[in-house]
């Protein structure tokens, strides 16, 4: 017997990534990112993020870590884009200045 379980706050579209239902602009990667790279606790996302409630929080926490893979694959995705687009960009012009001063 098979049962579904329900994140209040989370939505999951089929098509797309799991965000929260208030501010869907906001991915639960996003917050699981805070996790991970500052070891942030529930109520220091919430300082940090004043639009983001407990609740939420804790929602999209549990959801991270009953789909761990998924939103890893997310966040890996995410991160092999953003290379990819830093590798084609050209310098910006405060590397380019400091590269004619000599001083890189």
């Amino acid at each position: 017997m098979s049962t579904q379980v329900s994140y209040p706050h989370i939505e999951k579209p089929e098509d797309g990534p799991a965000r929260l239902q208030k501010t869907p602009r906001v991915r639960v990667a996003q917050i699981a990112m805070d996790y991970l790279n500052y070891g942030w606790s529930v109520d220091e996302m919430c300082r940090q993020h004043p639009y983001l409630s407990a609740a939420e929080a804790h929602a999209a926490m549990a959801y991270y870590f009953d789909h761990q893979a998924e939103i890893e694959a997310e966040i890996e995705a995410e991160l092999k884009e953003v290379d990819e687009a830093r590798a084609k960009a050209p310098p910006s012009p405060f590397v380019l200045r400091m590269r004619a001063q000599g001083l890189m």
